[in-house]
């Protein structure tokens, strides 16, 4: 298990839909295993393989980690099939675009279906963070990042403070 180096914005990578994974190989273990190694390291919540360019359909989540115990979901082909509730606003962020936080409106429930390590098709529902954290990352397998949910103003605005961040974290 090693952390990869992430992939941060603006790289198209970013913007590809990712393939179904086909079989669970070895290859898949160490790929989720890598993934959350990564995750860990920069403190994340959630990371999609696209975002350390694997541009195939898996996810780890572990919103426990924010208590600072663990307890590390992995998703291989995830699909969104219900999100209801109501629509709240949390302060998202994106280890794909450091140091940038938006309020971003979402159901707070969702239901996933989702293949686990050994190839069993599974359902998770969530609410609260796990929920926002299952549409974040599912997103990011299709090519949607964070700040597009927001207004077009209010994405130009995100985007020009994100350009602001990337450029002191160049200098440092």
């Amino acid at each position: 298990m090693s952390a990869r180096p992430l992939v941060y914005h603006p790289s198209p990578i970013l913007r590809e839909v990712c393939a179904p994974i086909e079989r669970i190989t070895p290859e898949v273990h160490t790929l989720l295993d890598d993934m959350l190694e990564t995750m860990y390291a920069n403190d994340g919540l959630g990371l999609a393989a696209i975002q350390i360019g694997v541009v195939e359909r898996a996810v780890v989540i572990d919103v426990a980690q924010k208590t600072g115990a663990r307890n590390p979901i992995f998703l291989i082909n995830p699909e969104l099939i219900w999100t209801g509730g109501e629509i709240t606003s949390y302060h998202e962020g994106c280890l794909s675009l450091p140091e940038l936080y938006e309020d971003i409106d979402r159901p707070n429930e969702a239901k996933v279906r989702y293949m686990n390590r050994d190839g069993k098709m599974q359902e998770i529902a969530g609410e609260g963070l796990l929920a926002k954290a299952l549409q974040h990352e599912i997103d990011h397998l299709n090519g949607v990042l964070f700040f597009d949910h927001l207004s077009k103003l209010k994405k130009m605005r995100a985007l020009k403070k994100y350009s602001k961040i990337q450029r002191v974290l160049e200098r440092q």
